[in-house]
């Protein structure tokens, strides 16, 4: 499983127009799901999405985490980041989870986020969505578990 974070000073999902998921400082996440994946790696990306130190402390350096700065954690679903680039001009999404393990996990990891966070927004599985967003920093990591 890969998660791509972003520290943002806001971002918002579009779907067909509509606001579907929207924060404002903290997180946006954009994750993807390989075949191998299971709700343990799902739980440890999780864990380090809400525990990774990205957010400046009061000297200025990345010491506070997500749950620190009491921010918001909006995921969203996004297979190419699983694909395989290696090879040729096009990319090759034999990497990626089939849409119903995809699916399954990405609500997996949506609901423990609900559960262990206060502000966790989502894009909608599957759908055409526009992704907006201010990054902060920019700072940009991305998570492999």
């Amino acid at each position: 499983m890969r998660g791509l974070l972003q520290r943002v000073r806001g971002a918002r999902v579009e779907v067909a127009g509509e606001v579907v998921g929207a924060i404002d400082h903290g997180l946006l996440v954009l994750v993807a799901v390989e075949p191998q994946d299971t709700p343990a790696h799902a739980d440890k990306l999780l864990h380090k999405l809400l525990g990774y130190r990205v957010f400046s402390d009061a000297d200025g350096k990345m010491n506070r985490s997500l749950v620190d700065v009491q921010g918001g954690l909006l995921l969203v679903s996004q297979f190419t980041l699983a694909a395989d680039t290696r090879n040729g001009m096009r990319p090759s999404f034999s990497t990626a989870a089939p849409p119903e393990l995809g699916a399954q996990l990405f609500s997996y990891l949506l609901a423990q986020a609900q559960a262990k966070h206060p502000q966790v927004g989502s894009g909608q599985f599957g759908a055409d969505m526009q992704v907006h967003l201010v990054n902060d920093g920019p700072v940009t990591f991305m998570l492999q578990v």
